[in-house]
C-alpha cells in the first residue's frame, strides 16, 4: 500500500497466512486493526481498493493494520472454506497482532471488513466476545446479508452502504439492522464497489474513529 508496508506470514491451521503490516508514520500506536477483504473465489485481495481505504483511515487515526489474504489467496495456503477456515485465520492474526504489541492486549482492537470480509469479522467478533477478548470496534462496508448469514454486533458497529449497491441490496442490509435498531449509514450513488466514493468512506471513519 505504502513503501513502508511490510509482508509477513504466520502459522494458521492451514498452513501460512500471508498478511500486509502497517504501522502509523508518526505518534504512538492507539490501537490494533484487522482487516478483511472481499470474497477471494471473485478476485477478491487485500490490495482491493475498498480495502485499502479502510487501512488509510485506520493508520490516519493511529492504528496498526493486519491486512491478512485469506486462504488460496497469493502466498496465504489452504483451499477456500466458505468462512469457516476464514474465521479460524482470522482469531489467529488476532493473536498474533495483539502479541506483537506490547500492551496488545490492552490496545483498542478494531474488525473491519468488506463484503465477504464482513461475514468472517461478525464470526470473528462473536468468538472474541464469547472468550472475553472482545473488539472494541466493528467497522462493516458493503455487508454481504443477501449472500450470508452475519451475525448480530454491537450497536456501535459503523455499517456503510451503498444506496444502488447491485451484489448486496440496500433493502437486504436494512433488514439484517432492523431487529437490532442498528443505525446504517448509506452513501447515495454508491454501488458496492464505491466507485468515486472513496474518499467519503475514509472521511466517515475517520471521524467515527476519532
Amino acid at each position: 500500500m505504502n513503501p513502508a508496508t511490510r509482508i509477513i506470514g504466520i502459522t494458521g491451521s492451514a498452513g501460512r497466512i500471508d498478511i500486509a503490516l502497517d504501522r502509523p508514520e508518526t505518534g504512538p500506536v492507539r490501537g490494533i486493526a484487522v482487516i478483511a477483504h472481499p470474497h477471494p473465489l471473485f478476485g477478491g485481495t487485500r490490495d482491493n481498493k475498498v480495502v485499502q481505504t479502510m487501512a488509510r483511515a485506520l493508520l490516519a487515526c493511529g492504528y496498526v493494520c493486519w491486512r491478512p489474504d485469506f486462504r488460496g489467496v497469493s502466498d496465504s495456503e489452504g483451499p477456500h472454506d466458505e468462512g469457516r477456515g476464514e474465521t479460524e485465520d482470522l482469531l489467529a492474526v488476532v493473536a498474533a497482532a495483539r502479541a506483537a504489541e506490547p500492551e496488545g492486549a490492552a490496545l483498542p482492537l478494531v474488525l473491519a471488513g468488506f463484503s465477504f470480509g464482513t461475514m468472517v469479522q461478525s464470526r470473528v467478533a462473536k468468538q472474541l466476545e464469547q472468550a472475553g477478548t472482545p473488539a472494541s470496534k466493528l467497522v462493516f462496508i458493503g455487508t454481504a446479508t443477501s449472500r450470508f448469514g452475519i451475525e448480530n454486533v454491537p450497536g456501535d458497529t459503523l455499517v456503510i452502504h451503498g444506496e444502488t449497491d447491485e451484489t448486496v441490496p440496500l433493502s437486504a442490509v436494512l433488514d439484517w439492522a432492523r431487529p437490532q435498531s442498528l443505525p446504517v449509514v448509506v452513501i447515495p450513488g454508491a454501488d458496492h464497489f464505491f466507485h468515486h466514493k472513496l474518499t467519503v468512506i475514509k472521511q466517515l471513519m475517520m471521524r467515527e474513529l476519532r
